[in-house]
C-alpha cells in the first residue's frame, strides 16, 4: 500500500477523425515531428479564465505510436476483462472504461511521474498507464496473488507510486486529494495533484467543500470530471441541473476538453498543469467523453440508451479508429505497423491472462497483512471473534 511518504520520494469507418492534417512529410525517424489541428469546431471551452490551449498541436511519430499502443493495449486489456467476467473468472464489481481510452493516454503524457493522481472507480487503464503492468490488473481482478495488491484490492482499488487508485464511495477521493494538494505546498514541491471523479459524483457536497479549501488555501489541483455522460444508468441531464461541469467550481476557473481526442486531453492537461503550477491556486476540468459498456459488469447498459446512440459515438468519435486513421492519412505509420502493434498488444494480453489463470489466489492468512503500514514483528490483529488473533506482515 502507498503512502503519503511514498508520494513524492476492426476500425470504423469516420465522419471526423480526433484531428485534422495541416501538412505532412513521409518520416524518415521517431523524432520527425508531425502538426494537427484538433478536429472539432470548438475543442476547448473555458470558465473564468482565457483562453490558453492551442488548437493546433504537434507530436512526435513515436509520441503518436505510443499513443496508439497505449491506447490499444487498454482497450484490449478491458476486452479480456470482460470475458473473463463473463467465464466468471472475475467476479464481483468491474468497471470498464472502454470508449475512455484518450483520457488516461492524453493526462499521462502531460503529467509528472510523481504528480500525485486519485481517482473513482474505473481506474483500470489509468492504473496501467500508472506504470502498473497488464498481468498485476488483470491478476487482481482475478483475486490473485501475483495482482497488484496480491488479489485483496480487486477492481476499484490498485495503487502505485503517486497513483493513490480508486475509490469506492461516491466523491471521497476529492477530499483525499485535495489532501495530497495541501501537502504538496506544505512541502514547497513543485508538482500539481490530479483527481478525478465522473458525473455521477459531481453533486456530491464534499466536492464542493473541497473546491472551496483549495480555492482559499491556492491549492496546487486540477479536479478532473470525466463527463461520459451517465451516472450509473442516468443521464447527466436527469441528474445535474447544470451540465457544464467545467463551470461548477464557480470562483475556480475551468476548461472543456473533447476527451475523445488524445492530442486535445495531452493540450488541455499540459496548460492546466502550467496554470496551477504557476501558483493561480486550483482549476476544473471536464472531460467530454463516452462508455461504450454500462455502468458495471452487471448492467448491460441497454434500458437508458439506445444502440443507435451507441453505434454513432463508435463510428464517429472512437479515440482509437480517430488516432489510426489520421496517422495513416499523415503518413506516421502505415497500416501494416499499426497492424503489428495490435499482433504484440494481443500478444502481451494472452500471455498476462495465461500468467494470471497460473497464479494462486493469496493465502487466507494474509487477510490480516498489510493493514498497518509499520508495526512491530509482535503485534498481532484481531479476527473475527474477539478471542482469536493473528500476525501481522
Amino acid at each position: 500500500m502507498l503512502t503519503l511518504g511514498r508520494l513524492f520520494s476492426a476500425v470504423p469507418s469516420l465522419a471526423r477523425g480526433v484531428t485534422s492534417q495541416l501538412w505532412t512529410r513521409r518520416m524518415s525517424s521517431g523524432s520527425d515531428v508531425f502538426t494537427f489541428k484538433v478536429a472539432q469546431e470548438q475543442p476547448f471551452k473555458y470558465h473564468k479564465m482565457e483562453p490558453c490551449c492551442s488548437e493546433t498541436v504537434t507530436a512526435t511519430r513515436d509520441e503518436l505510436m505510443h499513443m496508439y499502443r497505449e491506447m490499444k493495449m487498454i482497450r484490449a486489456m478491458e476486452e479480456r476483462a470482460k470475458e473473463l467476467y463473463q467465464m466468471k473468472t472475475i467476479r464481483g464489481f468491474c468497471h470498464l472504461c472502454v470508449g475512455q481510452e484518450a483520457c488516461n493516454v492524453g493526462m499521462e503524457m502531460s503529467v509528472k511521474k510523481d504528480d500525485p493522481i486519485i481517482s473513482a472507480y474505473r481506474i483500470h487503464g489509468l492504473a496501467y498507464v500508472r506504470g502498473i503492468p497488464v498481468r498485476e490488473v488483470l491478476g487482481e481482478l482475478m483475486g490473485r496473488k501475483d495482482g497488484n495488491v496480491r488479489g485483496k484490492g480487486g477492481s476499484m482499488h490498485m495503487y502505485n507510486d503517486n497513483f493513490f487508485g480508486g475509490n469506492g464511495i461516491v466523491g471521497a477521493q476529492v477530499p483525499v486529494g485535495t489532501g495530497l494538494a495541501f501537502a504538496i505546498k506544505y512541502q514547497k514541491l513543485d508538482n500539481v495533484c490530479f483527481c478525478l471523479y465522473g458525473d455521477g459524483g459531481a453533486n456530491q457536497g464534499q466536492v464542493f467543500e473541497s473546491y472551496n479549501m483549495a480555492a482559499l488555501w491556492k491549492l496546487p489541483i486540477i479536479y478532473i470530471c470525466e463527463n461520459n455522460r451517465y451516472g450509473m444508468g442516468t443521464s447527466e441531464v436527469r441528474s445535474s441541473a447544470s451540465t457544464e461541469y467545467y463551470t461548477r467550481g464557480d470562483f475556480i476557473p475551468g476548461i472543456w476538453v473533447d476527451g475523445m481526442d488524445v492530442l486535445a486531453v495531452r493540450e488541455g492537461v499540459r496548460k492546466a498543469r502550467e496554470y496551477v503550477q504557476a501558483g493561480n491556486g486550483p482549476l476544473v476540468m471536464e472531460y467530454d467523453t463516452y462508455r461504450y459498456y454500462g455502468h458495471s459488469m452487471s448492467d448491460p447498459g441497454k434500458s437508458y440508451r439506445s444502440s443507435d446512440k451507441v453505434k454513432n459515438v463508435k463510428e464517429t468519435r472512437d479515440p482509437i479508429a480517430s488516432l489510426m486513421k489520421n496517422m495513416i492519412d499523415s503518413n506516421v505509420a502505415t497500416r501494416k505497423e499499426l497492424k503489428a502493434i495490435d499482433k504484440e498488444v494481443g500478444k502481451e494480453i494472452d500471455d498476462a491472462t495465461e500468467f494470471c489463470e497460473a497464479s494462486p489466489p493469496p493465502d487466507a492468512v494474509e487477510t490480516f497483512y498489510n493493514v498497518y503500514k509499520a508495526a512491530p514483528s509482535s503485534f498481532l490483529i484481531r479476527g473475527c471473534d474477539p478471542l482469536s488473533f493473528h500476525p501481522h506482515q
